[in-house]
């Protein structure tokens, strides 16, 4: 079944301005939601022609609302005797309101901002004469700059390009995941091969050490696990310095041995 969204029927300037003056009279908070309600189509028609310019990490909805907000004011502020109609007033109020919540949300300056429309507009107007995307240093050439120019404009373009890492993904069999699960992680903990050879190796480790005769493995339990010196270890097992360095050269050598 099909589903058609119902709107609100466009007022012309004369109904617009007459209902605006019946509010304004009244003071009824229905006869302003009607208002509100005729112009909603014409804030989502603002934002949606700015949706491209919206930073990735901000939400559309947040930009509806600040133009709904715009809109309220508008009404509520609207004075017919400057000459400009009511939907004329709430477009311009909407209008700023949205392009001040892009600036507030963008950290780029103005000026680079400006520098990007020129990219843009040399590409599509090189494309438009040539019917293909330009070159670097076509593109350079049509925009009357050097490559040099273009090339850190670019660079400066592609760092304030700020993406989501909770936006979602097309995945596999249509599914949509996080852009953050796409990343591949570095923790070698939590790779499963990783922790499997680990776990090999431990198990090898511990199998040659069985092998160690019991005065090499004091020794080495003693040195890597409860961190003596060789001279304590001396003292423990009543041995030489010299003699404990002499069983730890074996047990070094008979580990790489059983390991190799």
């Amino acid at each position: 079944m099909q589903i058609i969204e119902k709107r609100a029927p466009r007022l012309s300037a004369q109904d617009a301005l007459s209902l605006w003056q019946e509010y304004r009279s009244t003071g009824d908070p229905a006869l302003r939601n009607r208002l509100i309600f005729t112009f909603t189509p014409m804030v989502r028609y603002i934002v949606y022609r700015k949706v491209r310019e919206i930073p990735a990490q901000c939400d559309v909805d947040d930009f509806l609302s600040c133009g709904l907000e715009a809109l309220i004011r508008s009404i509520d502020r609207y004075d017919p005797e400057k000459g400009a109609t009511l939907e004329q007033f709430a477009w311009t109020r909407v209008h700023g309101a949205v392009l001040d919540e892009l600036r507030r949300h963008d950290w780029a300056p103005r000026s680079l901002r400006r520098a990007e429309r020129a990219v843009n507009a040399a590409r599509q107007s090189f494309a438009t004469e040539h019917s293909r995307l330009p070159s670097k240093a076509e593109l350079a050439d049509h925009m009357g700059i050097s490559t040099e120019q273009l090339t850190n404009t670019l660079d400066e373009l592609a760092l304030v390009e700020v993406g989501s890492l909770n936006q979602t993904v097309h995945a596999d069999e249509g599914t949509e995941i996080e852009r953050i699960d796409t990343l591949a992680s570095e923790d070698s903990e939590s790779d499963p091969l990783a922790a499997a050879e680990r776990s090999e190796s431990v198990e090898r480790l511990r199998e040659a050490f069985d092998t160690l005769p019991v005065r090499e493995q004091q020794v080495a339990v003693l040195l890597y696990v409860e961190n003596w010196t060789l001279r304590d270890i001396g003292a423990r097992l009543g041995v030489s310095e010299s003699r404990v360095c002499q069983i730890h050269s074996d047990l070094r050598r008979r580990l790489r041995a059983q390991l190799a």
